[in-house]
């Protein structure tokens, strides 16, 4: 899994299953969302408990649909026949939708997520009176298109991960009258193992850590150049930058031996690289929850934001567990404070962990998730 909504909706699956709901998942053969390729085999097999239903994906590429993406990619709202090519210009699902229309009445409740794609896109209208949408919303110009807002406005219920999104979906147009902020849930791991990461990956320095996407729209590019500034300003010369997910991450000459890409770690080297960094770096204002913050502060590492990311500073500041920057100066004068300032650092990363405990356990968020679809069963019935 390499995007939040996509890890999120697993585990409130797995979730709903201990708690002895009968969960289905239906989805894709892919896993590369830059390719759409059909990787894993068509069918049914169960999975932690859950039976997985994987349906096969259909190339839809058209220079229409592709003049369409590289408007929306401008900020710049393609005509609404031009909006139809780009729902499946990428990719089409036609055996899901299939599936739906014959088995749909089957379910008590069908969970779509994120908002912006083909299967949420194209499928809900099948199920809509039993839909409910957990849409990963960002402010972003997919979020404005017209095509999108029946998937806010049609279902019977819209799940938002924050208090930021909510109010983002309200100032964009018309929201199901029944909808929630149900947070999002975080495994707690047993452990961490800083010094053992810091000995097996060969980083002798400090370090602050990027994590997810390397992609421009979750603000990567933007990183390595404030980074670069930073250090220019001086006093950092003994702090490198640490990244691990997926996507290219290219650093400029100027700061060869300083950027280094351990690449996609599995999930306990993820938690230790979180525990070993000196700040965990937040530069995306494309968030909706941000799983990785969550994670930065359930290890005891503070966060720090890039300014207008509305969510994680709304968590920041809610917590007392982060800051924000908005420049190389920024960063280094709060990096410089980190190294001069333990514990202040420690303080802040406490106060983060118990924000995470007390907010986004899953026990706490599958409770609010499961009063909710007790509303679409009949007593007794799961």
């Amino acid at each position: 899994m390499v995007g939040g909504s996509e890890t999120v909706t697993r585990e409130v699956a797995v979730g709903l299953s201990a708690r002895g709901w009968d969960v289905e998942v239906l989805t894709t053969r892919t896993v590369d969302h830059y390719l759409w390729a059909n990787d894993l085999p068509e069918g049914t097999t169960e999975e932690d408990g859950v039976t997985v239903r994987r349906f096969s994906t259909v190339p839809q590429m058209s220079r229409c649909g592709r003049r369409a993406q590289d408007s929306i990619q401008h900020g710049v709202l393609p005509p609404i026949d031009d909006q139809w090519t780009w729902v499946s210009w990428r990719f089409n699902v036609p055996e899901l939708f299939h599936h739906l229309l014959r088995h749909g009445p089957e379910y008590d409740a069908v969970v779509f997520s994120p908002y912006m794609f083909w299967t949420t896109t194209a499928c809900l209208s099948t199920v809509a009176a039993r839909a409910v949408v957990m849409p990963c919303l960002h402010d972003e110009t997919y979020a404005r298109l017209d095509v999108v807002r029946p998937v806010l406005a049609e279902p019977a219920s819209v799940w938002f991960l924050s208090e930021p999104e909510h109010r983002l979906a309200h100032r964009l147009g018309p929201i199901a009258d029944h909808h929630i902020v149900t947070g999002a849930g975080v495994e707690v791991p047993s452990g961490y193992d800083p010094d053992g990461f810091r000995a097996r990956h060969g980083l002798t320095r400090p370090f602050v850590l990027y994590a997810g996407r390397r992609e421009k729209d979750k603000g990567w590019d933007w990183l390595v150049q404030v980074f670069a500034d930073a250090l220019a300003g001086g006093g950092l010369e003994e702090i490198d930058l640490v990244t691990m997910g997926v996507g290219t991450v290219a650093p400029p000459p100027g700061l060869a031996g300083r950027v280094i890409d351990l690449g996609f770690l599995p999930d306990a080297e993820r938690n230790d690289a979180f525990a070993a960094a000196l700040a965990y770096l937040q530069p995306s204002r494309m968030e909706s929850f941000s799983r990785t913050t969550m994670e930065a502060w359930l290890a005891g590492t503070p966060v720090l934001t890039i300014d207008g990311s509305e969510v994680v500073i709304w968590h920041c500041e809610r917590s007392g567990g982060g800051g924000v920057f908005a420049d190389g100066s920024d960063l280094r004068r709060w990096l410089l404070r980190l190294v001069a300032q333990p514990a202040d650092r420690e303080a802040m990363a406490g106060r983060g962990r118990q924000y995470v405990l007390d907010n986004y356990a899953w026990r706490v968020v599958l409770d609010g998730m499961e009063a909710d679809l007790q509303r679409f069963t009949a007593p007794g019935d799961r």
